[in-house]
């Protein structure tokens, strides 16, 4: 008895399929609209910009905030603003100025340098260097600055005269410590011994953040050591320490006001002397808060330009400074004002060149 199958002959196609190359006609062609695809209904819908009311809120506090204090200010009597008037450029608090910018200076040049050199004591492979300088910054960033400052300025206490011969040996030579070492000369003394255990950190951090292979290149062709750290090592690292050193010499120029305790006229000292005389403590006070506001702000506009000189290897192309962007609205200003008034003039277009006569190809010639 013969039974039917529902299979097709070889090479038939099945009737529920389709040929090749041939849609079937249950489904659309590709590109065809069908309600899964339909438009986009939102495309009417009106947009609306986020609405920060939080900040908003905030910035509106704020500026309240800052109008109450300008309002107080300028008509608070406390302030007196005429004896603010008086005393900002007088002769005594220029000068006093004139000894915080000197405290200043020597103090960041001699604790960088010896900063510097402990940095790299303990980046060294000797563990006597590494130690010595270790303990160094341990001491010196442990004790506060006024009692350093106090320490030194009783040197002659503990040492009546300072030396020079073979060590535990004889004196060739010897001076009296308070000859040798004034008020101001302790000063600075105790300002650069505290400045450079911090700048040996700045400085190790910088020296470190660098990439070892380039050492090892240097190396493999032959660079003397001291030559890596002055050519290689110093001028790649000073892009990671200017921006923590700059803040620590500004640190450090707000930081000479300590020297008060050892009588020395400096800004701070000469303000309370002033005000300890006329009575006056809020406007020699606020002389003083001006003129430090002054300096660090010179010292931050320096460091901005020299951390953009420095880092003309990362950054070729970097944005404008505050003054160029200053130059540029000027001159869009002058140039906006030119064009006003003048009707646009449209260009005409430029005729065509004519197209050069080129010998066929194959010509000979």
């Amino acid at each position: 008895m013969a039974t039917t199958t529902d299979t097709a002959p070889p090479g038939a196609t099945p009737p529920d399929t389709a040929a090749p190359g041939v849609n079937p006609p249950d489904t659309a062609a590709p590109g065809a609209n069908s309600p899964d695809t339909a438009p986009d209904s939102t495309a009417a819908l009106k947009v609306v910009p986020a609405r920060h009311y939080a900040r908003w809120t905030a910035a509106v506090a704020v500026l309240v905030l800052l109008a109450q204090f300008a309002h107080g200010l300028a008509t608070n009597p406390v302030w007196e603003w005429g004896v603010f008037r008086d005393y900002v450029l007088s002769e005594t608090i220029v000068q006093a100025v004139w000894v915080t910018l000197q405290l200043t200076f020597y103090a960041t040049v001699l604790g960088f340098l010896l900063g510097t050199v402990l940095a790299f004591m303990r980046l060294s492979r000797s563990p006597v260097l590494q130690t010595v300088a270790w303990t160094y910054i341990w001491v010196f960033r442990s004790i506060p600055m006024i009692v350093q400052l106090v320490f030194w300025f009783n040197l002659s206490a503990l040492y009546k005269e300072l030396g020079v011969g073979i060590p535990f040996g004889p004196v060739f030579w010897s001076v009296d410590s308070n000859s040798l070492i004034g008020t101001i000369g302790a000063a600075v003394i105790g300002l650069t011994l505290h400045q450079a255990a911090y700048a040996a950190e700045i400085v190790r951090g910088g020296v470190i953040s660098l990439d070892q292979g380039q050492l090892e290149a240097a190396a493999a062709l032959g660079i003397p050591r001291l030559r890596q750290i002055r050519r290689i090592v110093l001028p790649q690292a000073m892009r990671a320490i200017l921006p923590t050193a700059g803040n620590e010499i500004i640190g450090l120029l707000k930081g000479t006001s300590v020297v008060y305790v050892m009588s020395i006229g400096e800004l701070f000292y000469q303000a309370q002397v002033i005000y300890g005389r006329t009575g006056r403590v809020i406007p020699m006070l606020l002389v003083a808060t001006a003129w430090y506001v002054v300096l660090t702000s010179v010292l931050s506009v320096a460091q901005y330009y020299v951390e953009r000189r420095y880092a003309r290897g990362a950054d070729r192309t970097p944005p404008p400074t505050p003054l160029q962007r200053a130059r540029r609205f000027l001159r869009d200003l002058r140039a906006e004002a030119a064009r006003g008034g003048r009707s646009v003039v449209p260009l005409k277009p430029l005729k065509p060149l004519k197209s050069l006569e080129t010998a066929p190809v194959g010509d000979g010639r």
